[in-house]
C-alpha cells in the first residue's frame, strides 16, 4: 500500500499540527514518524539526560494516542541520512511531509534528505508550525529583515491583525486518515544508551489567572509567576497558535514573550553566523578573560553572589531557570568575569530542559551586548541590587543557597564595582572606542 509518512521532528502533538494536517487530507493513508537522531544523541554527554527522557514520554504518548486511533507512531533510531533508505526499502512511500526547522543542523539535515528522495521521485513537502511568522514574513518596508525587536512586534502584531489572527490547522479531526496498523515497537532509553532521571516535568497547561497576572509577578523568582510552558515549546507538545490566541485574549506581556521566540528564529534564519560568533563583528574583538576556575565556581554556584548562585543551582537541580535570574547570571558571567559568552551558552545548552538554539544564543549575546537588540554594553547589572529589586524577601535566594548568611559561604569571586570597571575598560578596549556612557 502506498503511504504518506509525516516525520514529527518538533510538533510532537496530534493537534493543530500543520504538516500533520496537510498530510492527512492528501488522500494518501498516512503513517507519523520519529526518529531518534543520532547526529543529536551522540552529542550529549550526559546518559542521564533529562530531555532525552522527557522526548521519549513524548513519543510514548504519541504512540499511544495512535494506537487508540487504530494506527502507530514508527519510531527509528539512528542517523536519518542511513535510516531514510531503509525506510524506502520497507514502505511504498508516495510523499513525505514534515514541518520547517530552522537550525542549522536542522537545514542540513533537510537539504540533505529532500535530495536523497527527490532522487527517488518522492515529493518533501514542509509547512510552517513552530512560529507564527517565519523567515522574511515579518520585515522591513524595504525588504530587510528587523534587527531590534520593538519596531518587529509591532509589525508582527500589524501582520497578525491582518490576517485575523493565528488561525488554526485541526489535524485532530482527520484521524480516519492514519493507515490503519498494529503499534510498532517502541526503543527503551537503555537500548539508546541513556537512563531515566525520574525528574518531574512541567505540564502542558497554564491557567488563565496565571497569564492575567504574568506582567505583574514574572520577574519575581520566588513566585509561580511564569508559564513552564517552554519545554512544550521546545518540543511542539503545545501548539504556539492557540497559545499566541490565549496571549492576545489575556496577556500582552505574555504575548509579547511568544513574539520574542519568532524574532530570535527568524535572526537564526537570515543571520546564521550568530550561532557561532558575535551578531556584532566588533564584539568578536573582546579579550575575554575566560578563567577555568571561575568559570566553574560559576557553573557551580558557588560566586559569592546569592542571586547568581540560587540560578545555577536551581538549573543545575532542575534544568530550569526563571528568566529574570538567567539575564542576572548572565550579565555576571560575561561582564563580572569577563568570560566568553559561548562559554555560558554551551552550558546551558547541556542544562537547559527548555534548551532552543534560536533564543538561548539571542539571550546570551543579549546580556553580553554583542546581539542584535542588545543590552548596551555598559549596562552591568549589579547583582546585589538586582536581588533587593525581585527577591526583596530572599526566599528564593533561601531556597537554593540556604548558607549564604553563614561563614560557609564563599566570599564573592570580584567586588562589583571593580567588576564594572575592569568590564567598562575592557569592552572600550575592545571596541576600540574612545568614550564610555554611563549606564544602569
Amino acid at each position: 500500500m502506498k503511504v504518506a509518512l509525516f516525520w514529527h521532528r518538533r510538533d510532537l502533538r496530534l493537534h493543530d499540527n500543520t504538516g500533520l494536517y496537510h498530510a492527512l487530507r492528501s488522500g494518501l493513508p498516512v503513517l507519523p514518524l520519529f526518529i531518534f537522531d543520532r547526529e543529536i544523541l551522540d552529542k550529549l554527554s550526559d546518559p542521564a539526560d533529562a530531555r532525552v527522557e522527557f522526548l521519549h514520554q513524548q513519543i510514548t504518548r504519541l504512540h499511544t494516542e495512535l494506537a487508540g486511533l487504530g494506527s502507530t507512531l514508527l519510531v527509528k533510531h539512528g542517523s536519518p541520512e542511513q535510516v531514510w533508505p531503509q525506510l524506502l526499502q520497507e514502505l511504498e512511500v508516495a510523499a513525505v511531509y514534515a514541518n520547517h526547522d530552522y537550525e542549522p543542523y536542522a537545514r542540513e539535515r533537510d537539504n540533505l534528505i529532500f535530495s536523497f528522495l527527490n532522487t527517488e521521485n518522492i515529493p518533501f513537502h514542509t509547512f510552517k508550525d513552530q512560529c507564527v511568522f517565519e523567515k522574511a514574513e515579518v520585515v522591513k518596508d524595504d525588504g530587510k529583515p528587523y534587527t531590534v525587536f520593538t519596531p518587529y512586534s509591532r509589525r508582527w502584531k500589524l501582520r497578525l491583525q491582518q490576517a485575523g489572527g493565528p488561525g488554526r490547522f485541526p489535524s485532530e479531526t482527520l484521524g480516519q486518515h492514519f493507515l490503519p496498523t498494529p503499534p510498532s515497537p517502541l526503543p527503551t532509553l537503555a537500548q539508546m544508551g541513556f537512563t531515566p532521571t525520574g525528574r518531574a516535568f512541567p505540564a502542558p497547561v497554564v491557567a488563565d489567572d496565571l497569564l492575567r497576572q504574568y506582567g505583574a509577578k514574572r520577574d519575581q523568582p520566588a513566585l509561580p509567576g511564569t508559564s513552564r510552558l517552554s519545554v512544550h515549546l521546545r518540543f511542539g507538545t503545545v501548539s504556539i497558535r492557540e497559545l499566541v490566541s490565549r496571549g492576545l485574549a489575556l496577556s500582552e506581556p505574555w504575548l509579547n514573550e511568544l513574539i520574542w521566540r519568532d524574532f530570535y528564529m527568524m535572526i537564526l534564519w537570515h543571520f546564521p553566523h550568530v550561532a557561532q560568533r558575535a551578531f556584532k563583528p566588533a564584539y568578536d574583538g573582546i579579550a575575554w578573560r575566560n578563567q577555568p576556575q571561575e568559570f566553574a565556581a560559576w557553573c557551580e554556584g558557588r560566586t559569592g553572589y546569592p542571586i547568581v548562585d540560587a540560578g545555577m543551582r536551581e538549573l543545575n537541580t532542575t534544568g530550569f531557570m526563571h528568566n529574570r535570574v538567567r539575564m542576572i547570571v548572565a550579565s555576571f558571567l560575561t561582564k563580572h568575569l569577563l568570560i566568553d559568552w559561548r562559554w555560558g551558552e554551551a552550558y546551558f545548552a547541556q542544562k537547559l530542559l527548555d534548551f532552543d538554539l534560536a533564543a538561548n544564543n539571542g539571550g546570551w549575546q543579549w546580556a553580553a551586548g554583542s546581539g542584535c537588540d542588545a543590552a548596551p554594553y555598559f549596562r552591568v547589572f549589579n547583582p546585589t541590587l538586582q536581588a533587593q529589586k525581585f527577591d526583596p524577601e530572599l526566599r528564593y535566594v533561601r531556597r537554593w543557597v540556604p548558607e549564604f548568611s553563614s561563614l560557609s559561604y564563599p566570599r564573592p569571586l570580584v567586588p562589583h564595582e571593580l567588576a564594572r570597571e575592569r568590564a567598562l575598560a575592557t569592552y572600550k578596549a575592545g571596541l576600540g572606542q574612545v568614550a564610555v556612557s554611563e549606564g544602569e
